[in-house]
């Protein structure tokens, strides 16, 4: 009996002692705690960086641009030949006349062993902007300090890069990510702007943001259709609101949209996009149809998206956005609009590729989905609590409810991410969180050994000499690399993609059964 009084004693010495260090734990403290855990969490995903190679469509949309490097040597030259084969897709191929011209400019095209920049620009954009966005939003528009929302942004960021849906097509594979990360990126720092003139307190500020929005506009409206309509959608949402909350803010919403709205409507009425129409075989659904549907599955990628790992996280900051959004003097009066309004913008993501090819599920696209997502999921728990905290005396679960996550606090943040990183660290299946996928493959040698392998056949694809290629199929690849190699088939798209690039008469793997 005594040894049992001694031990809950020790066990109450203990928690004493745990919750009086975690509260004297700051703010500023606990951003540096968060940030070095994104920056542990990314560091295997740069190195892996190291061994990356090009691949699939950068071959296609290169091509033209490596002739004239390797003609001429001039980036002027090469910039030109970008412009015209954009022009050229322009009219037969698609629309996209932003992307289109930065794909062609693969770095690759100039030295072929430079793709470990691809990830380091991807993730530094994209996470750059995303934090940018997340901030501003929970400062600007739902009142929490600058140090509790930078805590909340970067958890954010970590859990997003370790359940990436298309961890290749969003961090490693050139044209996939341009068309899609990068033009994310840029919609994420055109609405930063747009919305930084809506609260900017100098005319200078309103001016300066709203012009930086206008241009960004016109480039995010030249890339990838889902980010397009996003952005035409939200900018009609914060022009009705400029209406209604100060019409002397009316242009600086206007600027933008009027640019964004020209670059998008010459990326859908291109002639290329009808020309590629008659080509491609893939019937979408009706407008109508295409709308209902995307309503559906946004519930069903939802669910996908929301594992264990994703609750735990999204636990971890329940307390600290409880104590912001308390302390915050927004009204919060409007919590079910906020919710619908943040599900429709996610449903319209659905609906272009439902229209078009009448599917979802295709991953380079579900990498920028899954990320409005979060962003969503956060800043509309934020909101919702933000509600509830003001409303404490008339609601009794709400009062209850707040009144645990105040006794829990920091206590509950530490013990939900000691539980994320048991969970991410000890996991069965080494492949499912990208970090510790990424750090088996170059512990095993499979980037090594995979990274030997394309560096041979780019020797044999440079060989003048050599016109009939035939190759052994890889021996290794990093999990992560998971993008189609090239077929015992000459006649593969894929192949044929390096055939031209390289100017062979074919190119193909060859069948070692």
């Amino acid at each position: 009996m005594n040894n049992e009084k001694m031990h809950g004693k020790v066990n109450k010495m203990v928690s004493e002692k745990a919750a009086a260090f975690l509260e004297r734990v700051t703010p500023r403290q606990m951003v540096v705690c968060a940030a070095l855990l994104l920056i542990v969490s990314l560091i295997p995903l740069l190195l892996l960086g190291k061994y990356n190679v090009m691949c699939i469509d950068d071959y296609d949309y290169g091509r033209q641009v490596h002739d004239t490097w390797v003609a001429t040597g001039s980036y002027l030259e090469s910039v030109q030949t970008a412009w015209r084969q954009n022009m050229e897709f322009y009219q037969n191929w698609q629309g996209t006349y932003i992307s289109c011209f930065l794909m062609a400019l693969c770095p690759m095209n100039f030295q072929y062993e430079i793709a470990w920049v691809v990830p380091i620009l991807m993730i530094g954009m994209f996470a750059t902007s995303t934090f940018i966005l997340g901030r501003h939003i929970l400062t600007k528009w739902l009142g929490a300090e600058r140090a509790e929302a930078s805590f909340v942004v970067l958890l954010l960021l970590f859990m997003f890069y370790q359940v990436l849906e298309a961890p290749f097509e969003g961090i490693y594979w050139y044209n996939g990510s341009t068309h899609y990360i990068l033009m994310q990126s840029l919609w994420f720092f055109m609405l930063t702007a747009v919305s930084g003139a809506l609260w900017a307190e100098s005319r200078k500020g309103e001016i300066l943001c709203s012009v930086t929005a206008a241009v960004l506009a016109v480039i995010v409206g030249g890339g990838n259709l889902i980010t397009g309509l996003q952005a035409e959608i939200l900018l009609v949402f914060l022009l009705l609101y400029a209406i209604v909350r100060n019409r002397r803010k009316i242009w600086t919403v206007c600027l933008p949209l009027v640019t964004g709205s020209a670059g998008f409507l010459c990326n859908v009425i291109a002639p290329g996009n009808l020309e590629r129409s008659t080509l491609d075989p893939s019937v979408g659904y009706s407008p109508v149809l295409s709308v209902l549907l995307s309503f559906y599955h946004t519930m069903v990628f939802i669910i996908r998206w929301t594992p264990a790992f994703v609750i735990l996280v999204w636990l971890a900051v329940l307390p600290v956005l409880w104590k912001i959004m308390k302390a915050s003097d927004r009204t919060f009066a409007h919590p079910v609009w906020v919710t619908a309004g943040v599900y429709c913008v996610l449903s319209a993501m659905f609906t272009p590729t439902l229209y078009a090819v009448g599917m979802v599920g295709l991953s380079r696209v579900d990498n920028i989905i899954q990320m409005v997502y979060y962003l969503g999921l956060f800043m509309t728990t934020a909101y919702w609590l933000g509600y509830f905290s003001h409303r404490q005396r008339e609601e009794k679960a709400a009062d209850a409810f707040g009144s645990f996550l105040e006794r829990a606090g920091k206590r509950m943040t530490a013990v939900c991410v000691l539980l994320v990183l048991i969970v991410w660290v000890f996991t069965a299946d080494k492949n499912t969180y990208t970090a510790i996928s990424a750090t088996r493959s170059l512990f095993n040698g499979d980037a090594q050994t995979f990274y030997a392998e394309a560096m041979e056949r780019h020797e044999i694809y440079m060989d003048e000499g050599v016109t009939e290629v035939e190759l052994a199929p890889y021996s290794a690849k990093p999990a992560l690399f998971d993008f189609e190699d090239l077929s015992t088939d000459p006649g593969n798209w894929l192949n044929l993609a390096v055939t031209r690039y390289y100017h062979k008469d074919y190119v193909k793997v060859k069948d070692l059964d």
